[in-house]
């Protein structure tokens, strides 16, 4: 007999595997992503240079073929050691904890759950899994920031955890915590309930069954809702991870979330905050694909029941 125990250890476990998962087949993506969301970093919009054209990384596409010709393979694969331990982290709470906290809302009755209830319970479990996992998300994003011609000054994942710490203290690798759990809070408020609402719309409705391709068709609306809502957070947390600070640990440009706002819209306008969001949407997507469809393979795999 499985115990209530045993089905969570699994869930956590395969959670995470799915999102390992994930996290490997977008990492390239996600180095676009933050090429492009650095990219001309507080430039004037009343300058004679558009901040939206002329760019470096011109684009999803022509950015990626950049880094690939300058960098090589490698270089799209920059952070993906973090990247992983940070899937292995914060994305197995996230995901690993909705639907225990779902159940700890009142949620009995799986295809007909309030939908505040299932936003309250991804909110609480990004929020959980973000704060927890911050010092990985951190190196990620600061090793896939390190461009052409320039060299990181750390050797690995566990030499920048050393670095950062020697450097700006433990309480440096927490850096962008604000942001960052934001940021996730919204995301898995976002990204699994409406898979998961969407799901049970659709097969409420007998408009399609169980199976490979209601997870995918979930997947892909949940995906562009989550691109949609976490871009402008996501600009703000990779833009406060990346910053340099004073030899004092003062941040130098943005002192929390609203001032990194306010600064980015008085200098790069309102579409500042949406800077780099194909490659936020195309890893979003693609990530929240891999993840839920290998998640409900290794659920049906062991005997659970689908999400």
């Amino acid at each position: 007999m499985v115990t209530r125990s045993s089905e969570n250890s699994t869930r956590f476990l395969l959670s995470g595997l799915s999102n390992m998962c994930g996290g490997a087949v977008t990492n390239p993506i996600d180095v676009i992503k933050i090429r492009m969301q650095l990219e001309n970093e507080l430039g004037s919009k009343h300058s004679s240079r558009n901040i939206f054209k002329d760019r470096y990384y011109n684009g999803f596409i022509r950015g990626g073929l950049r880094i690939y010709s300058e960098e090589g393979l490698r270089g799209l694969y920059k952070g993906l050691a973090p990247s992983l331990m940070r899937e292995g982290s914060y994305s197995t709470i996230r995901l690993g904890a909705y639907e225990p906290l779902k159940l700890q809302l009142g949620a009995t009755d799986v295809a007909h759950t309030p939908l505040w209830k299932k936003i309250t319970a991804g909110a609480i479990s990004g929020t959980i899994g973000s704060a927890i996992a911050t010092p990985t998300d951190l190196v990620k994003v600061r090793f896939q920031a390190v461009g052409p011609g320039k060299r990181s000054a750390c050797r690995n994942t566990f030499h920048a955890f050393w670095t950062i710490a020697r450097m700006e203290g433990i309480k440096g690798l927490w850096t962008g915590v604000g942001p960052t759990v934001q940021r996730a809070a919204i995301l898995t408020a976002a990204q699994i309930p409406s898979y998961d609402h969407t799901k049970h719309t659709l097969l409420n409705a007998q408009l399609m069954e169980e199976g490979p391709a209601l997870h995918g068709v979930s997947s892909v609306i949940a995906g562009f809702v989550t691109a949609c809502s976490t871009s402008p957070f996501d600009v703000v947390k990779t833009r406060m991870m990346n910053q340099k600070k004073a030899t004092s640990g003062v941040p130098l440009a943005y002192k929390n979330s609203i001032h990194c706002i306010i600064q980015i819209v008085k200098h790069e306008g309102v579409l500042g905050l949406y800077k780099g969001f194909i490659p936020n949407w195309m890893r979003i997507g693609p990530h929240t694909i891999v993840t839920f469809f290998v998640f409900e393979r290794l659920r049906h795999f062991v005997g659970m029941r689908p999400v």
